[in-house]
């Protein structure tokens, strides 16, 4: 293999690493104990109830639109790759620092 094949490979490697930390961690802080979710409960039963309606509105949407994004080439899904790299490294960046998300 050459440099340049191996150079790609590591940086196609790097970027799964981060979406991955980046989608992982997502989850986790929204599901955590301490997490966005039962902060809102925190707040009310009401605000809590909007917040997990509002994740199943969003599930749905998602679930609904798939069968449109495999017909069509689907134009942002480099923006949603990269913003999740971008949170991947804020929370590896967190985790070096402090030792926790």
């Amino acid at each position: 293999m050459s440099r340049m094949g191996l150079a790609h490979a590591a940086a196609g490697l790097t970027l799964l690493v981060l979406v991955v930390a980046g989608i992982a961690g997502t989850i986790y802080k929204a599901i955590s104990p301490d997490g966005w979710i039962a902060a809102a409960f925190g707040t009310s039963v009401t605000a809590g109830l909007a917040v997990v309606g509002s994740l199943f509105m969003l599930l749905a949407l998602a679930w609904f639109s798939r069968g449109w994004a495999i017909r069509a080439r689907n134009r942002h899904a480099d923006v949603f790759v990269y913003v999740f790299a971008a949170i991947g490294t804020i929370f590896l960046a967190k985790l070096w620092l402090k030792g926790s998300f």
